[in-house]
């Protein structure tokens, strides 16, 4: 694997955007050839190079300054927002904290920031950082591949396309690509202090190229018990904090929590658990980490469910919520040609505030995203391109 060092070998000013007419056409034959090079198109080179950039959540700075250059050479103006590194919660959440400063990039080819359309996705990944590799099948791998630089890279070929074309004019369109999606969305939140309005907002992510129409909710917590350290062999001197959370965990895994027609079941899932800090010493804290993907009601009807059953456990247990949380969320879907999914996961949808009309859409499988065997196909991400076309020619002529 070759090391990340900046610049980096391939400057996507040079292979994203050969000139500023350039135009792309996707009914001609991909691949000619039995080998597939990455290089022989802006889309997949540009692809390649995000992928090739780690960037976990709380280390996007790289990524973020490779795309703010690659823009600015073709004549973007691009605003870097500053977002706060990571606290102890960020990291807790699969984060990294990095001397490196984090930003968002706001983008917009023109003089004018107040645009009708936005077009956003993450810049972030969750670890670890797998590197990017070409498959025989043409199927293209590595952290990032799907979620959410293959939306990312789409995105920005789709909208370079329309620019080429004369169909974008100054105050049509901006692009947001925002950091810390991953761990609760830090990123887009403070996006809402740009002080924009959008009449459309165009999120990417993995939607195996559908229009998703609704996803989960979530809520995202901690439970804490606090024991007495001692030594294992005279366990009544002390009091496992282990033995005070395990017997809430099994609880919480069989807690019946709202349903409903369109979004099926909520889940809980026990994340992570860690406690104690030797086998031969009861433990004196331990801790687990739960998500609850929400089908049906608020937050805080979630959030008492749960609260309600651990009391009943311990009363002593702490538990601390990440967010607020939010219950399922409504995606508009209006667009013809596109085929519709209720998805399961998470999405900066809620985040972003505004009356904007929200659609969802983005090359690749969330089935295989936050795995080691993350990959998405070539054709995929030359489909999005036109996805991404339509849906904003939509929101253009709305």
């Amino acid at each position: 694997m070759k090391l990340f060092q900046w610049p980096l070998p391939h400057p996507v000013a040079a292979a994203l955007f050969a000139t500023a007419t350039a135009s792309f056409d996707s009914q001609e034959p991909l691949f000619q050839t039995h080998a597939f090079d990455p290089a022989w198109t802006p889309l997949f080179s540009l692809h390649r190079d995000l992928v090739q950039i780690e960037s976990v959540s709380g280390n996007e700075h790289h990524v973020g300054h490779y795309l703010c250059q690659c823009l600015r050479k073709h004549n973007w103006t691009v605003e870097k927002q500053h977002v706060d590194a990571l606290h102890t919660a960020g990291e807790e959440s699969g984060g990294v904290h990095s001397k490196h400063p984090r930003f968002n990039l706001l983008a917009y080819p023109g003089e004018r920031r107040d645009t009708r359309i936005l077009v956003s996705s993450h810049i972030d990944t969750v670890p670890p950082y797998w590197p990017y590799e070409v498959r025989p099948d043409r199927d293209i791998w590595g952290r990032g591949s799907v979620d959410a630089k293959g939306s990312v890279a789409t995105q920005i070929v789709a909208v370079q396309e329309l620019l080429a074309s004369g169909e974008l004019r100054d105050g049509d369109l901006a692009l947001l690509f925002v950091v810390g999606e991953e761990i609760g969305g830090d990123g887009m939140r403070k996006a809402n202090e740009l002080g924009l309005k959008w009449e459309t907002a165009i999120f990417g992510e993995p939607t195996e190229l559908k229009l998703a129409s609704g996803h989960k909710g979530n809520l995202a917590f901690t439970v804490t018990a606090k024991g007495k350290a001692g030594h294992s062999g005279y366990p009544w001197l002390g009091e496992s904090a282990n033995s005070m959370l395990i017997p809430a965990l099994a609880v919480l895994d069989k807690l019946e929590l709202p349903s409903s027609e369109k979004y099926g079941n909520s889940t809980l899932n026990i994340g992570r658990m860690e406690g104690g800090v030797a086998g031969n010493v009861i433990a004196e804290t331990a801790r687990a980490q739960i998500q609850v993907r929400i089908a049906a009601g608020s937050a805080e009807k979630s959030k008492k469910i749960v609260l309600d059953a651990i009391q009943k456990v311990d009363e002593r247990l702490e538990v601390s919520f990440v967010s607020e949380g939010y219950g399922p969320v409504y995606i508009d879907s209006d667009v013809e040609g596109f085929d519709t999914v209720v998805v399961n996961y998470g999405t900066d949808i809620p985040n972003l505030k505004g009356d904007h009309k929200r659609y969802l859409y983005g090359p690749g499988s969330i089935l295989v995203a936050h795995s080691d065997h993350e990959h998405v196909n070539a054709t995929d991400l030359s489909q999005a391109v036109e996805g991404y076309k339509k849906l904003i020619r939509h929101a253009l002529a709305s």
